[in-house]
């Protein structure tokens, strides 16, 4: 199945060491939100959005019934230059 090679490029994505550059550190209020870091998976997926470097092969439409299949949701969508040129 294309979708599980697919989730294995994701997962060995997400195991890439980053690293933070601080430019400017702001006091900020609680009332407005927290970090991104702090959220639970269910407020990341209900407010956020997927940045995804869509590998080669699969088609955006397949990346995005993945999601919806992978994720129980109904709505998802794409946009952006998903193909290289």
């Amino acid at each position: 199945m294309r979708g599980l090679e697919f989730l294995k490029k994701l997962d060995a994505f997400a195991m890439i060491d980053r690293e933070w550059i601080l430019v400017k550190e702001y006091e900020t209020s609680e009332n407005y939100g927290k970090n991104p870091e702090e959220r639970t998976v269910n407020e990341l997926l209900r407010l956020g959005v997927i940045n995804l470097d869509k590998p080669p092969g699969p088609t955006s439409h397949e990346v995005t019934a993945w999601i919806k299949e992978l994720l129980g949701i109904e709505r998802a969508g794409h946009a952006g230059t998903l193909e290289p040129l």
